[in-house]
């Protein structure tokens, strides 16, 4: 058996135990619903509401994405003008790391007054929260050539940009794949606070509107949900790193920024 099969039977049958546990532990103590509902009610909660979980998931997932891919496209445009740029990088680092001291939920109040309470503001939100372990990751990876390497395609009169895309590039893939990883599930906490603070759909909406209700169940449900969007997305990320990169090095010897 595949250390990855292992793996991957070893979460499972956690996850079953966990869910089984908690099933008998709610029912020997007799927890009231409202409290701690039992697995087998959130399941049927959920077939329930099925639709209503599928549209407000899908709207979560839409401002996830958007956010997500924004901060990796923006984040790899900045991380390239820091390696190059010097000057640039005095300039535009100071802003990046004050963008992610600030906490989110302060900023929320103000993307929903510039910018509504549809996906936009929820879309940037996302974006702030994921695009900074991009930056730092990508900056580690493009930074981590030898120098001799530079050198050496330097004297066969390579230009500036042959050799970003062919030394520095592959040579920082590692690098990015652990940010974009962190990243995505990052996205996922940035939608859902935009929701909580202003939002009328998506699954941060459906907790708060839970949340007044009394709702367990339909809360769990939506946790549940979130937390099923973020092990796919993230085992997409992996997968694609897997397929691009297979001569990657381990987990451990990359680099890796989280933050909030």
């Amino acid at each position: 058996m595949s250390d990855r099969l292992q793996t991957i039977i070893t979460s499972v049958v956690t996850i079953v135990v966990i869910f089984v546990l908690w099933e008998i532990g709610v029912r020997l103590f007799n927890i009231p619903e409202f409290l701690v509902p039992t697995p087998t009610a959130v399941l049927a909660k959920m077939a329930e509401k099925a639709s209503l979980f599928s549209m407000h998931f899908y709207v979560t997932l839409y401002e996830t994405l958007l956010g997500f891919l924004l901060g990796v496209v923006i984040g790899i445009a900045c991380a390239s003008v820091i390696v190059y740029s010097r000057f640039l990088a005095n300039v535009i680092f100071p802003v990046i790391v004050i963008l992610q001291i600030v906490p989110k939920v302060a900023i929320a109040p103000l993307f929903l007054i510039w910018f509504g309470y549809g996906w936009e503001s929820k879309m940037l939100i996302a974006f702030l929260i994921a695009f900074f372990p991009i930056i730092v990751n990508t900056v580690s990876g493009l930074r981590s050539v030898e120098p001799e390497m530079i050198e050496l395609v330097r004297s066969l009169e390579a230009t500036n940009w042959q050799i970003f895309r062919k030394v520095r590039l592959p040579n920082s893939l590692p690098y990015i794949f652990s940010g974009l990883k962190i990243s995505i599930t990052l996205a996922v906490i940035g939608a859902i606070i935009g929701e909580f603070v202003g939002g009328n759909e998506g699954l941060g909406y459906l907790i708060i509107v839970a949340n007044f209700e009394l709702d367990t169940p339909l809360m769990f449900g939506s946790l549940v949900l979130l937390s099923l969007m973020g092990l796919v997305l993230y085992g997409i990320i992996e997968l694609l790193e897997r397929l691009l990169i297979p001569w990657s090095t381990t987990e451990e010897e990359k680099v890796v920024a989280v933050g909030m």
